[in-house]
């Protein structure tokens, strides 16, 4: 991205300009992941777990432990406002660390215990546990690279800057209007997937399946979102703009600051 200008990312401001993700906010988010870092792990450690002949699961549990009490630590620090008025590029990238760990890891975690519970499931056998995990995990960073390649192409082009399309489409999804329509195909298409694995595994309460699907779902979404909040962090590490004073100020891409535009309360 080295050939890119400042301009070009302009847009990517937008989250920085509103105050969703201001320190302030950001710090929020650190606090709540603290509960929800917790609970996720909770949920694998004993209720998906104990079930599972997934292999190497102590290893995995005892790493996503360590993993999770690390973060939690380091969240703990980062919403303190000494702390992160002094490293806010620091607290940006722990954000993307909790958002992953609750989203990305553990429902990860959950779905591949769920595809190796004992006496049911998708299978039983180790080998194909493994094959099923590799294959997961070479979708999962062909999307990653399909998206930020994307995201280049478009950077490149200009599509990012003030003015262009890509604002207005930015603009439409802040407001939520695409909501309605997403949660009704989304739901048609998360029933049909689940019926298809409830008739063709031996899974004995139809619910598990809703997990695995769920867990799935939300692991290749984490996925789709982690180029946009990679390439906002290289922002705010190379341009003064991603950045707030110590008033909490954005800085602008020129030579003032601009205050953070407050949200409209519908």
């Amino acid at each position: 991205m080295g050939t890119l200008r400042e301009e070009d990312f302009e847009v990517l401001r937008e989250p920085l300009e509103s105050g969703r993700q201001s320190r302030e906010s950001i710090s929020v988010v650190l606090i709540l992941g603290i509960f929800l870092q917790a609970l996720m792990f909770a949920i694998n450690y004993y209720l998906a777990a104990p079930y599972s002949l997934f292999p190497f699961k102590e290893e995995i549990i005892n790493i996503h432990f360590w993993l999770t009490v690390t973060i939690i630590g380091l969240s703990i620090v980062y919403s303190i406002p000494f702390v992160y008025k002094r490293s806010e590029r620091i607290q940006y990238a722990l954000s993307i660390l909790v958002s992953h760990n609750v989203g990305s890891i553990s429902f990860l975690i959950i779905s591949l215990f769920t595809i190796g519970l004992e006496d049911e499931g998708l299978t039983n056998n180790e080998y194909a546990l493994l094959q099923i995990t590799y294959v997961i995990l070479a979708v999962a960073l062909f999307l990653f690279i399909l998206i930020m390649a994307r995201y280049y192409i478009l950077l490149k082009k200009g599509d990012y800057r003030k003015g262009t399309q890509k604002e207005e489409q930015r603009n439409e999804l802040a407001n939520m209007s695409f909501v309605p329509k997403v949660v009704l195909i989304g739901g048609a298409v998360f029933i049909l997937i689940t019926k298809w694995i409830s008739h063709n595994s031996n899974y004995y309460d139809s619910s598990t399946p809703g997990i695995l699907v769920l867990g799935m779902i939300v692991f290749y979404a984490m996925i789709a979102v982690l180029p946009e909040q990679l390439i906002i962090l290289y922002c705010k590490c190379k341009y003064k703009s991603f950045n707030f004073n110590e008033r909490g100020y954005l800085y602008s891409i020129g030579k003032q600051e601009v205050k953070r535009k407050q949200r409209v309360e519908a």
